[in-house]
């Protein structure tokens, strides 16, 4: 009776610690993979800023990291305020894209079914070719049409 008492607590005593190593290894900044909502660290977009007023065609530029990046380019979609489709394209690096670094992008898009003076979004996608979800990763910029 004795030892099947000692071998249940030791038992219970080993899945203790294998719980407590998951929840520390979970907790852990060490093994997070660290997303900044603002995504400041992976992309900056110098126009369009925050809230303009857009009119086609539209020129973007910025500064992503290589990672965002895929053949030299990562896609672009202008949305209306319901989320509809009024325009895509890419943007392309300008440098040398396979970096861990910050590469200048640029690029254009054209446009001419919307509303003005309505709300909308651009939205830079990381390029993800291989369709994976844990590479997916995108910043919307509200605009407004002109």
């Amino acid at each position: 009776m004795k030892k099947i008492l000692i071998i249940s607590l030791s038992i219970f005593v080993i899945v203790l610690i294998i719980l407590f190593s998951f929840k520390f290894y979970k907790s852990s900044n060490i093994f997070k993979i660290i997303k900044p909502s603002d995504k400041s660290d992976f992309i900056i977009i110098s126009s369009p800023v925050k809230d303009s007023q857009i009119s086609s065609p539209l020129s973007i530029t910025g500064r992503a990291r290589g990672g965002w990046f895929f053949e030299g380019s990562f896609p672009i979609t202008l949305l209306d305020s319901y989320k509809n489709v009024i325009a895509e394209g890419h943007v392309t690096a300008q440098g040398e894209w396979m970096t861990e670094d910050f590469v200048k992008f640029i690029g254009n898009i054209q446009f001419n079914n919307y509303i003005k003076g309505a709300k909308g979004f651009l939205v830079l996608k990381k390029d993800n070719p291989f369709g994976l979800s844990e590479n997916d990763a995108s910043i919307e910029i509200p605009i407004t049409f002109k």
